[in-house]
């Protein structure tokens, strides 16, 4: 019995410790499993994600500051990118939204969140 259960604790240890994290769909906490991500790393991939919206492969991880080519070989098979979900679409538009209104930007394009001019009175005469 004892060698069972210590079969399947080993087997569900192993199914974790090989699965691929998604750049693209995982949390700060979650980014910070893989070797050499840390805090701050792990931040800059979530903020460039909200700026720039999914990630098309993993080689671009390198677009992320602090995160050069020999870093994303390293990753190599540790991480993957989920590419045509509409599902991460979706939280990538959420991401880039909330970092926007973090930092005071309108939601809208700059150009329409302008007041138009008030219109002015016809020649001779008065406004009112």
């Amino acid at each position: 019995m004892k060698k069972l259960i210590l079969g399947i604790v080993f087997a569900l240890f192993s199914l974790c410790a090989f699965a691929a994290v998604d750049i693209n769909t995982a949390s700060k906490e979650e980014l910070q499993t893989l070797s050499g991500i840390g805090p701050e790393k792990a931040q800059a991939i979530v903020d460039y994600r909200a700026q720039h919206g999914p990630f098309k492969s993993t080689h671009d991880l390198h677009k992320v500051k602090g995160i050069g080519k020999k870093t994303v070989a390293k990753l190599g098979d540790s991480i993957t990118a989920s590419g045509s979900s509409g599902e991460t679409k979706v939280k990538a538009k959420k991401e880039k939204e909330k970092v926007h209104s973090e930092k005071g930007h309108s939601a809208h394009h700059p150009a329409a969140a302008k007041s138009a001019p008030a219109p002015s009175a016809p020649s001779g005469e008065k406004a009112q």
